[in-house]
């Protein structure tokens, strides 16, 4: 048997509130260095603190999720502004209880649950193809959003067909 390697790049729409709070951060940090510059030199200081706050925090505003799919296991890695990773979340076959489309009847009984921990990483575009996976760990439930290829799904239907719903 060999070995499947699936690897997918998916890029997340900016919310709205996230491309006004982009803008803001922005526009207070030149607004403080003009400030600086022609009311009071103190005000510099904080155009340098704002720089810095900009330079970390803006980087968190545009995210790409990679998924990589290896023999079962599903790795995701959150990507920030094209330069830095981090593995985010890494699930097994083995505990997942149900793959389906999200719109999916068969996911009702989940979405009514309150105790079920919601993460989201898929595009967030209207038109997207996202699938829900639902994953049990020890005593607790996750509920995973994200946006599978087909090349991945097959594989995860081969591997758990009763688990995994295509439509």
């Amino acid at each position: 048997m060999s070995d499947l390697y699936t690897e997918l790049l998916v890029k997340r729409t900016t919310p709205f509130g996230d491309q006004v709070l982009k803008f803001g951060m922005i526009f207070l940090t030149v607004l403080a260095g003009v400030a600086g510059i022609y009311v009071s030199p103190y005000l510099l200081i904080a155009f340098a603190a704002l720089a810095i706050l900009d330079y970390f925090k803006l980087s968190s505003f545009d995210l790409e999720f990679e998924y990589i799919y290896v023999n079962g296991e599903l790795d995701i890695d959150k990507i920030m502004s094209r330069t830095k990773r981090k593995r985010i979340a890494n699930y097994n076959m083995a505990n997942v209880e149900l793959i389906a489309p999200y719109t999916s009847h068969e996911l009702d009984h989940y979405r009514q649950d309150k105790n079920i921990k919601m993460q989201n990483f898929s595009s967030r575009e209207k038109d997207a193809k996202v699938y829900a996976m639902i994953v049990s760990n020890t005593n607790k439930r996750e509920m995973v959003l994200f946006e599978p290829n087909d090349v991945m799904l097959n594989d995860m239907k081969r591997i758990a067909p009763r688990k995994v719903k295509l439509s």
